[in-house]
């Protein structure tokens, strides 16, 4: 049987993924506490057209009648995870943690649990949490090979790369050679390989489907994202775009396909196909921001209030002491709001956290605007120790070290 693996790219990683917050109900995006915890604050509308909504409920039921059953909620789990990257909704996070909730606080949890548990863990930016988890499980079985993408997928988004690449190795022998290639080169495009990267990508996903018809489509889709990402490290615009599309033909609902495809068209100053692509989405809070975004940029009428709902959605997020979106809210701070110095305060915390491209580009990007290009060292000795080859982000720099704009 073929094994299917929860595998999320580098700068994809759930949760890095784009600006999510839980929100109130859709009739008032105003921040407030309900007066009681028992208050239903929201209703999820029920997908009928998704088959992986049907399954998710049918394997609730199903753990509800047999709460002892790891297999079900494992099965669960899993699906949860996928469905909170793909749509970006957090709460699939606390469900995916509930469908857990027998082995969740166990020192000796099964390993599938502690895999789990890490990928969960790594989504609040608890990492050293998921990696200590990750840790123990691979002291067990060294042969996980989900403990080993999900300890490259962590290590990357800390900018530990020669660690996250080290964590790819044994999935030379452990995972299909698709997965390993995608592993592999979403580390060497950031650090300072992206064209050979971009080449060898392009043709592992070739061989993979000339030697298989029946390819798992999370791993193909996850090969086109990270080939679009490739080809922006190396100013290929054209082939990134041709990448994100490839896999929204896959998915088209992956919202970090979307937001990374939203934010190439408004890069490429063409704002209007970006509405139209995250159009509808407004539930979705990365995919507000790059709509508000989008709008912004076109002069569009409904630019004002998505900007007031989205900064509405941070204050709720403040309310919770909420630090895990800041590289998002320095966006919006920064490009809806003007604020440079608010932006450039958020991307500093930000950066304390979490290094990958967009948490550069943020920083140097508020570094510039507010004309503090010292609080910018950080970001660019990073950029001198990896040699991170992204087109926008080697501009901001040089105009920080006095280059040319």
């Amino acid at each position: 049987m073929k094994r299917s693996y929860v595998v999320f790219g580098a700068t994809g990683a759930l949760i890095v993924v784009g600006a999510i917050f839980f929100r109130p109900p859709a009739s008032a995006d105003v921040p407030r506490l309900p007066a009681d915890d028992a208050e239903i604050l929201e209703r999820l509308p029920m997908r009928s057209s998704d088959p992986r909504e049907r399954e998710r409920l049918r394997l609730h039921d199903a753990l509800v009648a047999h709460p002892d059953d790891l297999g079900t909620a494992l099965t669960l789990a899993r699906l949860d995870i996928q469905l909170s990257r793909a749509r970006s909704d957090p709460r699939y996070l606390g469900y995916a943690q509930a469908a857990l909730g027998a082995w969740w606080e166990l020192p000796s949890a099964p390993s599938d649990v502690l895999v789990l548990r890490a990928t969960i863990r790594q989504s609040s930016h608890d990492f050293d949490g998921a990696l200590a988890d990750l840790d123990r499980v691979l002291a067990i079985d060294p042969d996980d090979a989900q403990a080993w993408i999900t300890r490259s997928v962590v290590l990357a988004v800390r900018g530990r790369y020669e660690e996250a690449k080290a964590s790819c190795q044994p999935l030379a022998r452990l995972a299909p050679e698709l997965v390993f290639t995608v592993c592999e080169t979403s580390i060497d495009a950031v650090s300072g390989s992206a064209g050979p990267a971009y080449d060898r990508l392009s043709m592992s996903i070739r061989r993979s489907r000339r030697v298989s018809a029946n390819e798992d489509a999370d791993e193909r889709e996850w090969a086109s994202s990270t080939l679009g990402e490739i080809a922006l490290r190396r100013g290929r615009d054209d082939d990134a775009e041709s990448a994100f599309s490839a896999a929204l033909a896959i998915d088209p609902d992956d919202a970090y396909v979307l937001a990374a495809y939203a934010d190439l068209l408004i890069d490429r100053g063409r704002p209007a196909e970006a509405m139209k692509l995250v159009a509808g989405r407004t539930d979705n809070d990365g995919l507000l921001l790059r709509l508000a975004l989008a709008e912004a940029k076109a002069h569009a009428p409904a630019a004002a209030t998505h900007s007031e709902m989205l900064g509405a959605r941070f204050e709720a997020s403040h309310l919770r002491g909420d630090t895990v979106h800041r590289r998002e809210e320095a966006r919006f701070e920064l490009e809806l709001k003007g604020d440079a110095r608010a932006a450039l305060a958020l991307a500093r915390a930000n950066w304390d956290v979490q290094r990958e491209p967009w948490d550069v580009r943020v920083l140097l990007a508020s570094a510039v605007a507010a004309g503090e290009p010292g609080t910018a060292a950080p970001a660019l000795a990073f950029l001198d120790e990896h040699h991170l080859e992204d087109p926008r982000i080697r501009a901001l720099a040089a105009r920080l070290r006095g280059g040319a704009p």
